[in-house]
């Protein structure tokens, strides 16, 4: 059973930022990095299959702002590696929430250095990616999803304190990047996304992004079934205004049957990589794993 467990952690960690080799969460010990072992973060962050739920949802939000979409597609190669861009934005969140304070610091300040260089111009009006405004939303659209999966497959009983305290901890990340007037709380989070509606569009390329993702090639025959199911879960989990607009509505019967699939597929996976960089994380930490 070992070899196979080993088998599913190796195929489920190399669609994550751990492929990357860049950062080690276990180490130094001692250091709680920006959050710690406490904080609500380690908990909404910990699991594999909310997250990955949760970062389908987050890309499909995000890319309804027709700006914060004009600077992936024209200056990054996201179209023709998804796979990588995945693997990118899951270093940033693990490595931001489990790594070390200098671990964090150098993720931080490397996606402002990205961001720096990152302007153009979309019908006239010009855009940058550094624009306080815009990363208020990437960041709103983001964990927002993570959250609305994690209540979903992981803790339908986080209280509303700790989902307020989970968004007012969560907002320092935002912050050090350059995001202004960050919602920190569950009613701010809601009343900012009805505020930005009216901004939000599906046009084709927001329909390419859509297609792309339903297309985008699985890194093995192991996990293309895994893949399907969680791009299902994550257009299945979005705000009802938003799967309208992206024309995505899904039925009761089959949201009951990808939750269904997400049920008896997540305590496998959980089982196989025992939490993923919370573990690793708790490792570090001298904590025990529960």
């Amino acid at each position: 059973m070992e070899a196979v467990r080993q088998r599913i952690e190796r195929q489920v960690l190399g669609l994550t930022g751990l492929a990357l080799g860049q950062l080690d969460l276990r180490n130094p010990p001692g250091d709680p990095g920006l959050f710690g072992p406490a904080s609500i973060c380690w908990q909404v962050h910990g699991d594999f299959t909310a997250m990955m739920i949760g970062g389908i949802r987050a890309l499909l939000l995000q890319m309804l702002h027709p700006l914060a979409l004009a600077g992936v597609w024209d200056h990054s190669n996201f179209r023709d590696d998804m796979l990588g861009r995945l693997r990118r934005t899951g270093q940033f969140v693990s490595g931001t929430t489990y790594g070390s304070t200098q671990d964090a610091n150098w993720l931080i300040d490397k996606v402002r250095a990205i961001h720096a260089r990152i302007t153009g111009e979309l019908a006239g009006q010009p855009y940058a990616a550094s624009d306080p405004a815009l990363l208020t939303w990437v960041h709103v659209a983001e964990v927002s999803s993570f959250l609305a999966a994690h209540l979903r497959y992981r803790n339908p009983s986080l209280s509303l304190a700790e989902q307020d305290r989970y968004y007012a901890e969560i907002a320092l990340v935002a912050e050090r990047l350059g995001a202004r007037e960050v919602p920190r709380s569950v009613d701010e989070v809601q009343a900012y996304l009805q505020r930005m509606r009216p901004a939000l569009r599906c046009d084709e390329r927001t329909r390419e992004v859509v297609r792309l993702l339903r297309e985008a090639p699985a890194p093995s025959r192991l996990a293309r079934p895994m893949g399907q199911l969680m791009l299902n879960a994550g257009m299945a989990l979005l705000p009802p205004w938003a799967a309208v607009l992206l024309e995505l509505r899904q039925g009761p019967l089959r949201r009951a049957m990808i939750d269904l699939g997400v049920g008896c597929t997540a305590p496998l996976l959980r089982w196989a990589v025992r939490d993923g960089s919370a573990h690793r994380a708790r490792q570090r930490m001298g904590l025990a794993t529960r």
